[in-house]
Formats: structure tokens, sequence, C-alpha cells
């Protein structure tokens, strides 16, 4: 009988694929009282929706990372953890809105060298509620042209009346995709749910599943059909 050659199973490729989610969350001045307070909660509430998103793919690991933006950018949630151990820490808001600079740490994190391994397309949640108090064209042009960035699925929620429409529909860069409207606490909260767990069924969704962009249009749309009166 002929000698079965067995695979190597150490140079087999056994790594599982992940699925980055970032929070991308304007923390500026303009965000203060109940609009930190409804997106604070609204995370809280949205956690235990993307923890049951992501046990209905269990052979995708969702990774989960947090970026705020205001006076300066950094990192709360420095490196990517499993959504399993994720834990939301409560943002105050304060200063200025330095959107261009928030771009362009994305832009740097969306490298292959900073998403090692199989990757999903990762999804991105932008938050904001104004205008870029820096130059934001170059730092969102870094961002799109990055490895990962480009691949993104962008979703982008407009806080209130004075939202910055234009740029936050530059971020999408789908034409089909709009901003979510939050126009008040509740809607927030909606809105935040909303983009925490719907986007990443879509993206982990087994191939041959319905196109995730087209999916995702069509939630926006029905979500900002409901979008309720305008308070903020």
């Amino acid at each position: 009988m002929t000698d079965q050659v067995l695979p190597n199973i150490a140079q087999m490729d056994v790594s599982r694929r992940k699925l980055h989610f970032i929070f991308a969350i304007d923390t500026s001045g303009s965000m203060s009282g109940d609009r930190i307070a409804s997106l604070n909660y609204a995370v809280r509430a949205a956690i235990p929706a993307m923890k049951e998103a992501a046990a209905d793919n269990p052979e995708v690991d969702v990774m989960v990372r947090v970026l705020r933006f205001s006076d300066t950018v950094d990192w709360p949630v420095p490196d990517a953890i499993p959504i399993n151990d994720f834990v939301w820490n409560d943002m105050v808001a304060g200063g200025e809105t330095n959107m261009g600079a928030a771009f362009t740490a994305l832009a740097e994190a969306m490298s292959a060298a900073g998403m090692p391994g199989r990757q999903l397309p990762p999804v991105v949640v932008l938050m904001s509620d104004g205008l870029p108090t820096d130059e934001s064209e170059n730092g969102l042009a870094a961002f799109l042209a990055s490895e990962y960035g480009a691949k993104a699925v962008r979703i982008a929620i407009a806080i209130g009346s004075d939202a910055d429409l234009g740029l936050l529909q530059e971020f999408i860069a789908s034409p089909t995709v709009k901003p979510l409207q939050a126009n008040s606490a509740a809607a927030l909260v909606n809105r935040i749910k909303w983009a925490a767990s719907v986007p990443m069924k879509s993206v982990s969704s087994p191939v041959g599943s319905a196109d995730p962009i087209a999916q995702i249009a069509q939630g926006v749309a029905q979500e900002n059909a409901a979008a309720g009166d305008l308070v903020w």
C-alpha cells in the first residue's frame, strides 16, 4: 500500500479571519451634555448586540478598537481586543474638533502591519456633530488610500444639525450609503445600536450572500426614514 503523505500542520494556514471594528468618536466641546451622555449610554447598550452578531459567525474573530478626537487624538482602547472582552468606559467632551488628525491616525492603523493576518473588510463607525477645526482633506485621503481603509465598510453618524454632512459623505465614499442622521438623544441611541451590529453581520456573512453594501445602504435609508423630530 502506498504510504500517505500527511500534511505538515505547522506549515498549514490555520489562522482565523479577523474583523476589526473601530469606533471613531468626536469628543469636542459641542458634544457636551446630552450628546456625549447619550453616546455613552448607546455604546454600552449596543455591546450585547455586537456580541450576538459575533456569535452568529464563530469562525470570525471580531476585534474592537476605539479612537477619540478633540484637541488631541488618542486610542482609549489602544490595541484591538476581542469583542467578548470589550468594556466601554464613558467619555467626556471638551475642546476642538481635530478630525483631520483622526483620519491620519486611522490611516496609520489601517496598514498590513497594524492589522496582520487574514482580514475581513473592517467596519469603521465615525460619529461627529460639527465641522473639523483642522485641515481634514489630506488625512481623509490618506485613510481612504490605506490598505484596509480602502476596503473598510465606513459608517458615519451625523449628530445634530451642525454636522458636516459633506465631509461625512466623503468619508463614506459610497454614493449609495448616506450618513445616519441623529437628531435627538433617542435617535442617537438607535443609530449607534444599528451601526454597531448590522454592518458587522453583513460583512461577516458567508461568501455568496447578498452584497453587504447594498444591505447597509438599504438599512441606512430605513433608519433615516425614522429619524424623528429635529431636537439638536
